[in-house]
């Protein structure tokens, strides 16, 4: 334990350490996703003529099921939706292909209700894209992908997905990896520092990778594990020699 202690150093391991009792002048405004190619989308048709809504829900999923985050020991749901098209389009039933990439979930939704209005009275449209995911992976203590299914996360809520660092992982060397208009693009953050809440990577984005790198106190203690074992091994080994010689003379 005093061998752990003098290599991680308490105030290593506080996030935010620049806090003070002043406000941010200016806030982030929350993350909006658009939509891509290749996205996924539920959308939900209500009216006020049911029978004639059913036709335009062939994805519809019970009222009833609940919607959970997953977690590193419960696997993605398999879920079905509307598929982007390469064209940047889905297809409805009756309405046909409809452009979508680019918007966000709520002009999507006010497009396709004002193109439903000629068939239902009243028509209401819920979008929600269902890949929405971010991988965590390095010194946390449960790197796995996770579905995010309000569309929403911070890089700490996403970290408090993954049971937050270790005490090896590296706060002030979190990477961030995007990928945006065809370009992939690799940024570090410090948590310790009060800067993180105004970076353009405190809202996570749709397939956002982030990872926690080791800091040298991993390598030491895996270096003194290497060194210990083969002596625990030896011992373990003379130990069982001696008390098998002693039931044989038994």
């Amino acid at each position: 334990m005093n061998s752990l202690s003098g290599c991680v150093n308490t105030k290593q391991l506080v996030y935010f350490q620049d806090l003070t009792n002043r406000p941010d002048s200016t806030l982030l405004k929350p993350y909006a996703s658009v939509i891509q190619p290749g996205d996924l989308l539920s959308i939900q048709v209500n009216s006020l003529n049911p029978e004639a809504t059913v036709f335009f829900n062939p994805y519809s999923v019970p009222a009833n099921t609940p919607t959970t985050l997953s977690t590193p020991t419960t696997p993605l749901p398999v879920a079905t939706g509307y598929s982007v098209a390469a064209d940047s389009t889905i297809s409805l039933p009756i309405i046909g292909r409809v452009p979508v990439v680019g918007q966000t979930n709520t002009q999507v939704a006010d497009r396709l209700r004002q193109k439903l209005k000629p068939y239902l009275k009243e028509p209401t449209v819920t979008v929600r894209n269902l890949n929405f995911r971010i991988t965590v992976l390095g010194e946390v203590n449960h790197p796995s992908l996770f579905n995010i299914p309000n569309e929403r996360i911070t890089l700490p809520e996403a970290l408090g997905l993954a049971g937050d660092l270790t005490v090896y992982g590296q706060r002030k060397n979190i990477l961030v990896i995007r990928e945006e208009n065809g370009q992939r693009n690799y940024t570090r953050l410090d948590l310790t520092k009060r800067d993180v809440f105004r970076s353009p990577y405190y809202y996570l984005h749709p397939n956002d990778v982030v990872y926690v790198e080791p800091g040298t106190s991993r390598a030491a203690a895996a270096d003194r594990f290497y060194q210990v074992m083969p002596i625990v091994l030896s011992t373990l080994s003379v130990i069982a020699v001696v008390v098998t010689n002693v039931l044989l003379r038994k």
